[in-house]
């Protein structure tokens, strides 16, 4: 068994009406005055406390012992793979990732909770939540499994897909992004987006990240924190964004999430386009690096080089220069973590004086909240060993140690070659 990482506990105890809903009061009071005759198994979600002979006392104090969550502490430096919802839920292909996690220098696994279809990958009773459960994907044993995670030594990232959620645009169209043509806008996928400026879908998120922390993920990740793009355009109408530009719509959503979710003591993280590393504007998706890294503990730069432009850089083919591109951007974006100014007037910076163009005072960050998305996976063409290998040290020398892989067939054919034993 792994012990990889450092772990705290922190708990999550059974409240009393849970227990009446699970035993009854006829059932507690039998318990209290005659303890239990026979066998008795009170089933809580995947947990099962099995109690003989008990008094009420011994049955609270099981049922609460068995409900402590176990939190692993954020390892440094970080070295994490994705797992798709599916995978989760599929035996063999889980357990071959976890297997690879424990036998090299891998110590992180990013799980999604909710991906782009709009479901969640755990069941669950809360009354928000519960018609959002997946029927086709998902682990209806994911407290279970993440608890094996953690024994393991295993840190558990949940992944939160948020403002592309085709399922909940289709209960609340009103919240969606609205065609000119009418109806629900669609990017060229045929997916739907919820408007960023939606504040009910802000709670629903919140929800969402409570639960998946009180279950047992360590860091709560959100993916497609953004507006929309990939499609027409010229015909998205956000309703409920009003008047705030896009960059401030957004930040006002990352600072809800930090004021709601800190106090449950989950380690937050955003995963932002590649090219914010390297560029001010918002890019009409309203992503701004600067308007990010004052909210979370980690942001996540997507930084796939089969994803830049040609021309990127001068470079006519970004796949032939997975190393260039990956150090450029890594490179920036420390500096901008660790400047003292900023010409990006966010939330949470003051402005300098009066002169123009304005200038805006930043704190220093800890440039090791960047963590690089890197490539392992075959598009548009295959990606090898030699490329993977070339991204890890990218990182490497831009000062940075850690990253993590996507593959979303979960072979990381590639990268197994050249991850280094535990």
């Amino acid at each position: 068994m792994s012990t990889k990482n450092a772990s705290t506990r922190s708990t999550s105890r059974t409240p009393l009406y849970t227990l009446v809903g699970m035993l009854g009061f006829a059932g507690l009071f039998s318990v209290a005055q005659n303890g239990l005759p026979a066998l008795l198994a009170v089933s809580y979600e995947d947990t099962v406390v099995a109690a003989t002979s008990s008094p009420l006392a011994a049955v609270v104090a099981e049922v609460q012992k068995q409900e402590e969550v176990l939190h692993v502490a954020t390892p440094k430096p970080l070295k994490a793979i994705y797992m798709s919802q599916c995978a989760v839920g599929t035996p063999s292909l889980r357990n071959d990732l976890v297997k690879l996690v424990e036998d090299t220098e891998l110590n992180a696994i990013v799980i999604d909770i909710k991906d782009y279809t709009g479901k969640i990958a755990f069941p669950t009773d809360n009354e928000k939540l519960a018609g959002s459960v997946s029927e086709a994907c998902g682990a209806r044993d994911m407290r279970s499994f993440v608890k094996r995670l953690h024994e393991s030594g295993i840190y558990v990232i949940g992944r939160i897909t948020v403002f592309q959620d085709p399922y909940y645009t289709s209960e609340h169209p009103e919240l969606a992004v609205q065609s000119s043509k009418g109806g629900v806008w669609e990017d060229n996928k045929g997916l739907a987006f919820v408007d960023v400026g939606s504040r009910p879908f802000w709670d629903y998120i919140v929800e969402l990240g409570k639960i998946s922390y009180e279950l047992g993920f360590d860091e709560l990740n959100f993916d497609y924190v953004r507006y929309p793009s990939d499609g027409p355009m010229s015909e998205a109408v956000f309703t409920q964004s009003g008047t705030y530009s896009k960059p401030e719509m957004l930040e006002q959503f990352f600072l809800y999430l930090s004021n709601e979710l800190r106090p449950t003591g989950a380690v937050l993280s955003a995963d932002l386009f590649g090219m914010t590393a390297t560029v001010e504007s918002d890019m009409n998706i309203g992503q701004v690096l600067e308007r990010a890294i004052p909210y979370f503990d980690g942001v996540y730069p997507m930084v796939y080089p089969s994803h830049y432009p040609s021309g990127f850089n001068g470079y006519s083919n970004a796949n032939e220069h997975s190393y260039d591109i990956v150090n450029y951007a890594m490179e920036t974006a420390v500096a901008r973590v660790l400047a003292t100014t900023t010409r990006i007037d966010a939330l949470a910076y003051e402005r300098i004086g009066t002169s123009t163009p304005a200038r805006y005072a930043k704190p220093a960050y800890d440039k090791y909240l960047l963590r690089p998305w890197l490539q392992s996976f075959d598009y548009p063409v295959h990606y090898t060993p030699e490329m993977v290998a070339e991204q890890i040290k990218a990182t490497y020398d831009a000062g940075l140690d850690s990253w993590l892989f996507w593959d979303a067939a979960n072979k990381y054919t590639s990268l197994r070659a050249v991850l280094l034993p535990e």
